[in-house]
């Protein structure tokens, strides 16, 4: 559940639970202004954290985690998050105009494995190779581009390195949208099986209809 919604639930249930709480105890139980409102807001706190925990559980079990598993992949992602930023920083740097499209692509794909992650953290397995490799190679290669492109003074050589890194830059593109495909392997073999289906559905349905059609 997106972290906010998640948030909104916990105090749509909490708070009326305090008031409800406070109200019994001053009225119900003629109970001290003061006792009352503590043991209110003891009760909100407690029905907070149930909530809290139960919608943990229930994320966990749905994506068919661990706690443990769950702590390892989220301490990765705030990390590949750390690196995705300076990635973005150093590609918007670059000045080099024809490389922009291809650039603009970069972000738009790494943004899209990040995000499928965050959403289904179990994907994370099948991204080991970007979050552990190719984003790492990406943060390096920009940012020692960025650094030398910025150099007042070049010369054939220097021009020669910046030339290699683009081109570099492009084949690890294509690497990491390979890992974007891995990502969807397995939602692009249950699409293939469910057109499979569709197909062996219809086609059952037009042979049933021309049988009953040569019966007339």
């Amino acid at each position: 559940m997106n972290p906010f919604l998640a948030f909104l639930v916990r105090m749509f249930i909490a708070i009326p639970t305090t008031a409800a709480v406070w109200l019994v105890s001053y009225f119900g139980f003629n109970q001290t202004f003061l006792f009352s409102t503590a043991l209110s807001l003891a009760g909100g706190t407690l029905t907070y954290w149930i909530i809290s925990v139960y919608l943990k559980y229930s994320f966990l079990k749905r994506h068919r985690l661990t706690r443990k598993e769950y702590r390892y992949i989220n301490e990765n992602l705030n990390e590949a998050k750390q690196k995705m930023t300076r990635l973005y920083k150093a590609l918007i740097s670059i000045r080099h105009i024809p490389s922009l499209k291809q650039r603009l692509e970069l972000m738009r794909i790494t943004r899209k494995i990040y995000s499928l992650t965050k959403k289904e953290p179990r994907r994370f397995y099948q991204a080991e190779r970007f979050y552990f490799s190719h984003l790492d190679s990406a943060v390096e290669l920009t940012e020692k581009y960025v650094f030398l492109s910025a150099q007042p003074k070049k010369n054939r050589e220097l021009d020669q390195s910046l030339h290699e890194t683009r081109q570099t830059l492009g084949k690890l593109q294509h690497s990491i949208e390979d890992d974007l495909y891995q990502i969807l392997a397995d939602d692009i073999d249950q699409l293939h099986f469910e057109l499979d289906v569709a197909k062996h559905s219809i086609k059952t349905g037009k042979n049933s209809r021309l049988l009953e059609e040569g019966r007339r």
